[in-house]
């Protein structure tokens, strides 16, 4: 064999080699739209193997509904005279979709590119599969609303106990206000059972602020810490229930912020769930770090329900928990079955602070 033949055909080997081990999906069509080139990465990708596929038009992996117009598209191109540029899909969308050989049809981001060759003009194709970062921003974009539900739901209830324990208790204490001056002279006894009802009414009002301000902002954690934070959760949890409530904490348990008022709220939210949904006659709640995370666990032996089963939209109960614990890369996962009880646990890595220990 020639030197310069031997050459080429050692070049021609790296150049396939390189191919090979692309990470991206790699596929070449001639002006036909026939496929010359396809690699190791494409196979995984579109499940074809090179063997079946190349000698084949292009088509063969573009979903029927996006390929009338495509050759055109891709001449086009060719006309532009540029060297390469993004694929977009219709009317500008930049997703572009592949059809796998099961006919599974899947989103890809994909650029192409074209080369003048002495057999004539040389389209290539590099391409990625993203259906998991699209399947993700779906996912992130359903979480966003429901959030966004949440967080309108709890400002509508707080709205709403001010409206009906605030607003309405400090029109009455005007009114009776207004009563006492112009009867205070006249009727000093009367006077006095109004006064008396105007200190009872004032009395309820101080304790409906204390606890509307306590579901804004746990005080008790401020005061007296985590720890005893959360056995305040679970004795008042068993107080307005009646359900006995079995507690799992380390009573030197802290945590700086944001992670204390997050663990917090979780265990509220969890219990609160319970409280209104599980019809349980027993509680078992466990707080504890692990490592460099904290994990938490709610585990009722009630009614139970299918977690896949279809819910309420915007309803308050696991979004609010997979918020909390998504805003500092933490997961929650739910485990239950009808009349089987359900167990909410949550994992939160604790990142320390500069200067502070793990």
């Amino acid at each position: 064999m020639p030197h310069s033949d031997l050459t080429a055909s050692h070049a021609a080997a790296r150049l396939a080699g390189l191919l090979d081990s692309a990470m991206d999906g790699i596929i070449s069509v001639d002006e036909g739209q026939t496929i010359v080139l396809y690699n190791r990465a494409a196979e995984k990708i579109f499940g074809w193997p090179a063997s079946q596929v190349k000698g084949r038009p292009l088509e063969l992996l573009i979903p029927e509904r996006f390929r009338h117009g495509h050759g055109a598209q891709v001449r086009q191109f060719g006309r532009t005279g540029v060297s390469s540029r993004r694929m977009m899909g219709r009317g500008g969308d930049r997703m572009v979709y592949g059809l796998r050989a099961n006919g599974e049809e899947f989103p890809i981001d994909a650029s192409i590119s074209q080369l003048d060759t002495e057999e004539g003009k040389l389209y290539t194709v590099i391409l990625r599969d993203i259906t998991d970062r699209v399947r993700a921003e779906r996912e992130l974009a359903t979480f966003a609303a429901e959030a966004a539900g949440v967080r309108e739901q709890e400002k509508t209830r707080i709205a709403r106990e001010l409206h009906d324990e605030l607003a309405q208790s400090l029109t009455a204490l005007k009114m009776d206000t207004q009563w006492l001056r112009e009867h205070l002279q006249a009727d000093p006894a009367a006077a006095r059972d109004r006064l008396d009802g105007m200190l009872a009414l004032l009395d309820a009002s101080v304790a409906a602020t204390r606890r509307i301000a306590a579901d804004l902002r746990p005080l008790v954690l401020d005061d007296l810490g985590l720890a005893a934070a959360i056995e305040w959760l679970a004795q008042n949890f068993t107080q307005r229930t009646g359900i006995p409530c079995e507690l799992d904490v380390d009573e030197a348990l802290e945590l700086p912020e944001p992670y204390a008022t997050a663990v917090f709220r979780i265990v509220q939210e969890s219990l609160a769930n319970v409280g209104k949904h599980a019809r349980a006659s027993r509680v078992r709640l466990r707080v504890a770090r692990e490592g460099d995370a904290m994990v938490l666990a709610v585990q009722d032996d009630g009614i139970g329900f299918a977690p896949g089963a279809p819910r309420k939209p915007q309803s308050l109960g696991l979004v609010g928990l997979r918020e909390r614990a998504y805003l500092l890369q933490g997961e929650v996962g739910i485990d239950s079955a009808p009349g089987q009880g359900t167990r909410v646990q949550a994992r939160i890595p604790i990142v320390a602070a500069p200067g502070e220990g793990a």
